[in-house]
């Protein structure tokens, strides 16, 4: 049997969207009968603890020093390891890769120095951006990394008398922001009812549903007239689904893909502030569903929903060191 292990960033202070899309690949792995173990911890967040939990997906503590994650990685008997990270030491991959594994890593843009067999960046245009590594890399949107709770869902058009919002920034909220725009659709003063995911419980008033994380947000998605979110690795969920979006970005990483994503016209550009100029933005996608749904039409049929299949043919394929 083939044991393939992950090695991601998941946490309050780094999001849950390097979990979201690792747990992707390692449900397409698994139902071709691969072995999956995922390495470290996941720091101060329920709702990602139980995305591996409710999978049946385990959890090993890992240490972070190159040498000895390589040597737990001969112990658990690991060929290959997926590594999507911003703070792992830069010869982590080298290090598996001298104790025999094949690497993957998983980027956004900048490899960090770390060094792999295969690198995957799903970045919508990120197959025309140059990448500094002379090696074999699967990039853009072909290769968007999907859920299966997502990859069964089509878009449910709400029928209501006015447009459904959903809100929402990653699994942890780790800037903190959600206040602030749940602030600035009520300033839009335009009718509609809207749901904000938010770790952290706050009053926001009108016809503002505050809930924490949640397992349905899939279904909250397909449901919504329009998503106010970053441009995070949810935006990927979105275009497959076609849902109109509005972005801001709160990291950033996530500019990259914030400009690209705005400037193709898939996605309307708030900006990074909840100020003027992004209430206005919102008073024009809430007072106009034309205006909405060309965003929603522009996006649908850029992410296919199966990249992960292809990601992990190139992996299957690869050959050990």
């Amino acid at each position: 049997m083939i044991r393939v292990g992950f090695r991601c960033d998941a946490g309050v202070r780094s999001g849950v969207g390097h979990l979201v899309r690792c747990v992707a690949l390692a449900e397409e792995l698994r139902a071709r009968g691969v072995e999956v173990t995922f390495l470290g911890e996941v720091r101060g967040s329920v709702w990602a603890r139980a995305q591996l939990r409710e999978r049946g997906l385990p959890l090993v503590p890992a240490p972070e020093e190159p040498a000895r994650l390589a040597a737990l990685a001969r112990e658990l008997r690991l060929d290959a390891a997926v590594l999507d990270s911003y703070e792992l030491p830069e010869g982590t991959g080298a290090a598996l890769r001298g104790a025999g594994l094949t690497v993957l890593a998983i980027v956004d843009g900048d490899p960090l120095g770390q060094e792999a067999d295969l690198y995957l960046d799903q970045n919508l245009g990120a197959e025309r951006r140059p990448f500094p590594v002379p090696a074999r890399r699967l990039a853009g949107a072909r290769y968007v990394l999907l859920r299966d709770s997502v990859r069964g869902l089509g878009r449910a058009r709400p029928a209501g008398p006015v447009p459904r919002v959903l809100c929402f920034f990653g699994g942890t909220d780790s800037a903190g922001v959600a206040p602030a725009w749940a602030g600035a659709l009520l300033a839009a003063g335009v009718p509609f009812e809207a749901t904000v995911v938010s770790p952290a419980p706050f009053e926001a008033g009108g016809p503002i549903a505050v809930i924490p994380p949640t397992d349905r947000l899939p279904e909250l998605m397909a449901g919504a007239d329009l998503v106010l979110t970053a441009a995070g690795s949810a935006v990927w969920e979105l275009l497959h689904l076609g849902v109109p979006t509005a972005l801001t970005w709160v990291a950033d990483n996530q500019l990259i893909g914030y400009e690209e994503l705005v400037g193709r016209g898939v996605a309307a550009g708030l900006g990074r502030a909840a100020d003027a100029a992004a209430v206005g933005v919102l008073a024009r996608l809430l007072a106009d569903p034309a205006a909405r749904e060309e965003h929603g039409r522009r996006g649908r049929g850029l992410v296919d929903g199966k990249g992960r299949e292809r990601v992990a043919d190139a992996l299957l394929r690869s050959d050990p060191r």
